[in-house]
């Protein structure tokens, strides 16, 4: 019998260069999620910062990056619960000076780091001001749950990313996300105001569907005193193929606890055979006639 995993969805919103006061809420949140059985809590893409890369103190909060990624290998090793912390920004030094990299990271239930990615495909206005992972390939590791890969934001556009995770394994994508609804240009806005929801909530469940696979979609949500009054988009889910999503939220601060039952992947990948045929060689629409069990 395939396991059903506990799994938190955190969408937080995260106050801008407050670093200490957004992990203080992350961790309440870990601990409340943790309490009611969850195994892994993930936040969204700069949940310690927020993203205002112009502000001149935006950089100075982003320097502490190596103390928090430790306070979150000692909180799962405290709780048992692996954690997902969003995306930590860092500062990074080369022979060409200082660059910011947005990277997530997976920490185990042991407080080890199971897997690093940073952030490939940057979001236009990100690319003034972060440094991409440019040829490094997708690669998938091992966890308590499978193999497991991670994305981040604008890469849920790319199917090229996803198809490079699932062959190397992956059965479950986490991709810390921080969309708004306003990330678009006006004409755009004006061709539909609820456009960029639309993009999520399809987007997401395809790439389930497409590539057998759980995508654990965690997006920064609103002020949760605002209610859905918010231009962040929210709609944090788990989206499985047969069955869509999972426990979507709206769009204001709030948690989410799904169960993922692997099963699921296991059916899919049965009927649709995604995976089998990836793995033949020249599978990219070489198919012929079947007859008698001999391919002709």
């Amino acid at each position: 019998m395939a396991p059903v995993h506990k799994i938190a969805l955190i969408q937080t919103h995260p106050k801008p260069v407050a670093p200490t006061e957004n992990f203080a809420k992350a961790s309440a949140f870990i601990k409340d999620a943790a309490s009611k059985g969850c195994k892994l809590a993930v936040l969204p893409e700069y949940h310690l910062t927020s993203w205002i890369p112009e502000d001149p103190s935006f950089k100075e909060s982003c320097a502490d990056s190596a103390d928090y990624l430790v306070k979150y290998q000692e909180l799962a090793r405290e709780l048992n619960i692996c954690i997902v912390p969003g995306t930590i920004v860092e500062i990074h030094q080369d022979d060409n000076g200082e660059a910011l990299l947005n990277v997530a990271y997976f920490i185990s239930s042991t407080g080890e780091i199971l897997g690093r990615y940073q952030k490939k495909n940057l979001w236009h206005p990100e690319r003034h001001h972060l440094m991409g992972s440019a040829h490094e390939p997708h690669a998938a590791f091992d966890t308590p749950f499978g193999r497991v890969g991670m994305l981040v934001c604008w890469d849920l556009a790319f199917p090229e990313a996803f198809r490079e995770l699932i062959s190397d394994g992956a059965e479950i994508i986490c991709l810390p996300c921080f969309w708004t609804m306003k990330d678009i240009s006006d004409e755009g806005y004006a061709l539909n105001a609820d456009g960029e929801a639309l993009f999520l909530n399809s987007t997401v469940v395809t790439r389930a569907f497409e590539n057998t696979c759980a995508v654990v979609f965690v997006n920064a949500g609103g002020p949760a005193d605002k209610g859905e009054d918010t231009n962040h988009a929210g709609l944090s889910q788990l989206s499985v193929p047969h069955v869509g999503s999972v426990g979507r939220l709206g769009r204001a601060e709030d948690m989410s606890i799904v169960d993922l039952d692997m099963n699921i992947l296991k059916i899919a990948e049965d009927n649709y055979k995604v995976r089998e045929d990836m793995k033949t060689e020249g599978w990219h629409y070489a198919y012929t006639q079947i007859r008698d069990g001999a391919k002709l």
